[in-house]
Protein backbone atom coordinates (compact mmCIF):
# COMPACT_ATOMS: atom_id res chain seq x y z
CA UNK A 1 0.00 0.00 0.00
CA UNK A 2 2.66 2.18 1.09
CA UNK A 3 4.42 1.84 -2.44
CA UNK A 4 1.53 3.05 -4.06
CA UNK A 5 1.40 6.12 -2.22
CA UNK A 6 5.13 6.88 -2.54
CA UNK A 7 4.79 6.51 -6.67
CA UNK A 8 1.84 8.51 -6.69
CA UNK A 9 4.09 11.18 -4.67
CA UNK A 10 7.10 11.11 -6.85
CA UNK A 11 4.51 11.35 -9.99
CA UNK A 12 2.64 14.21 -8.15
CA UNK A 13 5.93 15.55 -8.44
CA UNK A 14 6.99 15.72 -11.12
CA UNK A 15 4.12 16.66 -12.59
CA UNK A 16 4.10 19.90 -10.22
CA UNK A 17 7.74 20.31 -11.12
CA UNK A 18 6.74 22.06 -14.78
CA UNK A 19 4.57 24.39 -12.77
CA UNK A 20 7.39 25.09 -10.69
CA UNK A 21 9.99 25.26 -13.21
CA UNK A 22 8.02 27.70 -15.39
CA UNK A 23 7.79 30.12 -12.94
CA UNK A 24 11.52 29.76 -11.96
CA UNK A 25 12.52 30.22 -15.06
CA UNK A 26 10.26 33.09 -15.91
CA UNK A 27 10.41 35.16 -12.49
CA UNK A 28 14.05 33.92 -11.05
CA UNK A 29 15.86 32.85 -14.45
CA UNK A 30 14.72 35.50 -16.13
CA UNK A 31 14.75 37.93 -13.05
CA UNK A 32 17.33 38.50 -10.54
CA UNK A 33 18.92 35.13 -11.85
CA UNK A 34 19.77 36.70 -15.07
CA UNK A 35 23.52 36.97 -14.62
CA UNK A 36 23.69 33.22 -15.11
CA UNK A 37 21.11 32.42 -17.43
CA UNK A 38 22.02 35.47 -20.21
CA UNK A 39 24.64 33.91 -22.00
CA UNK A 40 22.11 30.92 -22.55
CA UNK A 41 20.44 33.47 -24.42
CA UNK A 42 23.45 34.71 -26.03
CA UNK A 43 25.75 31.35 -27.22
CA UNK A 44 29.44 31.65 -27.14
CA UNK A 45 32.29 29.24 -27.76
CA UNK A 46 32.77 26.60 -25.31
CA UNK A 47 30.42 23.67 -24.18
CA UNK A 48 29.50 24.53 -20.68
CA UNK A 49 27.92 27.83 -19.93
CA UNK A 50 27.25 30.33 -16.76
CA UNK A 51 23.77 28.43 -16.83
CA UNK A 52 24.46 25.20 -16.42
CA UNK A 53 25.22 26.31 -12.62
CA UNK A 54 21.09 26.04 -12.54
CA UNK A 55 21.67 22.34 -12.80
CA UNK A 56 23.75 21.85 -9.90
CA UNK A 57 21.69 24.78 -7.54
CA UNK A 58 18.55 22.01 -8.61
CA UNK A 59 20.29 19.11 -7.71
CA UNK A 60 20.89 20.40 -4.05
CA UNK A 61 17.17 19.78 -2.54
CA UNK A 62 16.96 16.74 -4.76
CA UNK A 63 20.32 15.28 -3.08
CA UNK A 64 19.31 16.57 0.37
CA UNK A 65 15.92 15.33 0.61
CA UNK A 66 16.86 11.79 -0.89
CA UNK A 67 19.66 11.81 1.96
CA UNK A 68 17.68 13.13 4.53
CA UNK A 69 15.29 10.68 3.71
CA UNK A 70 17.32 8.23 3.74
CA UNK A 71 18.62 8.68 7.19
CA UNK A 72 15.66 9.64 9.23
CA UNK A 73 13.36 6.64 7.35
CA UNK A 74 11.10 9.40 6.10
CA UNK A 75 10.38 8.03 2.40
CA UNK A 76 7.65 10.70 1.73
CA UNK A 77 10.98 12.59 1.21
CA UNK A 78 12.76 10.03 -0.64
CA UNK A 79 9.74 10.48 -3.51
CA UNK A 80 9.89 14.07 -3.51
CA UNK A 81 13.46 13.82 -4.26
CA UNK A 82 13.00 11.42 -6.84
CA UNK A 83 10.39 13.40 -8.28
CA UNK A 84 12.92 16.09 -8.09
CA UNK A 85 15.26 14.00 -9.79
CA UNK A 86 13.23 12.21 -12.83
CA UNK A 87 12.25 15.95 -13.81
CA UNK A 88 15.81 16.82 -14.08
CA UNK A 89 17.26 14.10 -15.76
CA UNK A 90 13.95 14.73 -18.54
CA UNK A 91 14.76 18.35 -18.60
CA UNK A 92 18.44 17.22 -19.00
CA UNK A 93 17.01 15.11 -22.03
CA UNK A 94 14.96 16.97 -23.51
CA UNK A 95 16.62 20.82 -23.09
CA UNK A 96 20.57 19.72 -23.26
CA UNK A 97 19.72 16.52 -26.07
CA UNK A 98 16.67 17.22 -28.21
CA UNK A 99 16.49 21.11 -28.08
CA UNK A 100 19.79 22.03 -27.93
CA UNK A 101 21.75 19.02 -29.04
CA UNK A 102 24.43 19.85 -26.69
CA UNK A 103 24.89 15.56 -27.21
CA UNK A 104 24.31 14.71 -30.47
CA UNK A 105 21.08 12.30 -30.36
CA UNK A 106 17.36 12.53 -32.06
CA UNK A 107 19.01 15.18 -34.35
CA UNK A 108 16.52 14.55 -37.01
CA UNK A 109 13.28 13.55 -35.32
CA UNK A 110 10.66 13.93 -37.16
CA UNK A 111 7.94 13.36 -34.06
CA UNK A 112 5.45 15.72 -33.59
CA UNK A 113 6.36 16.49 -29.85
CA UNK A 114 9.94 16.66 -30.56
CA UNK A 115 9.45 19.37 -33.16
CA UNK A 116 6.47 21.43 -31.16
CA UNK A 117 9.39 21.62 -28.28
CA UNK A 118 11.85 22.33 -30.16
CA UNK A 119 9.61 25.12 -32.04
CA UNK A 120 8.60 26.20 -28.61
CA UNK A 121 12.05 26.91 -27.00
CA UNK A 122 13.33 28.15 -30.35
CA UNK A 123 10.08 31.08 -30.02
CA UNK A 124 11.56 31.17 -26.58
CA UNK A 125 15.19 32.18 -27.49
CA UNK A 126 14.47 34.43 -30.34
CA UNK A 127 14.00 37.35 -27.18
CA UNK A 128 17.87 37.82 -26.33
CA UNK A 129 17.07 39.95 -23.24
CA UNK A 130 15.16 38.90 -20.41
CA UNK A 131 12.49 41.31 -20.45
CA UNK A 132 9.60 39.99 -22.64
CA UNK A 133 9.60 36.21 -23.77
CA UNK A 134 7.29 33.01 -24.22
CA UNK A 135 7.21 29.41 -23.23
CA UNK A 136 8.76 29.24 -20.38
CA UNK A 137 7.82 25.86 -19.77
CA UNK A 138 9.96 22.51 -20.39
CA UNK A 139 8.17 19.73 -21.21
CA UNK A 140 4.65 20.74 -21.64
CA UNK A 141 3.77 22.30 -24.72
CA UNK A 142 1.33 25.23 -25.86
CA UNK A 143 -1.27 24.05 -28.33
CA UNK A 144 -0.10 26.73 -31.27
CA UNK A 145 2.98 24.39 -31.58
CA UNK A 146 1.53 21.49 -31.65
CA UNK A 147 -0.96 23.32 -34.26
CA UNK A 148 2.25 24.66 -36.15
CA UNK A 149 4.30 21.62 -36.29
CA UNK A 150 1.38 19.42 -37.96
CA UNK A 151 0.21 22.20 -40.53
CA UNK A 152 4.11 22.08 -41.43
CA UNK A 153 3.50 18.52 -41.94
CA UNK A 154 0.45 18.61 -43.82
CA UNK A 155 2.05 21.49 -46.03
CA UNK A 156 5.08 19.23 -46.33
CA UNK A 157 3.67 15.82 -47.18
CA UNK A 158 1.30 17.80 -49.83
CA UNK A 159 4.42 19.11 -51.83
CA UNK A 160 5.65 15.70 -51.65
CA UNK A 161 2.69 14.29 -53.58
CA UNK A 162 2.97 17.22 -55.89
CA UNK A 163 6.73 16.95 -55.89
CA UNK A 164 6.12 12.88 -56.71
CA UNK A 165 3.47 13.02 -59.39
CA UNK A 166 5.39 15.61 -61.87
CA UNK A 167 8.36 13.17 -61.59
Amino acid sequence: MNWFLYIAITLTTFILMEGFTWCLHRYVMHGFGWYLHKDHHEKGPGFFEKNDAYFLIFAIPSWLLIMLGVMYKQYWMISIGAGFTLYGLAYFLVHEVIIHQRIKWFTRSNNTYVRAIRWAHKMHHKHLDKEEGESFGMLWVHKRYWDKVREDKKRNAKQMQVSETAH
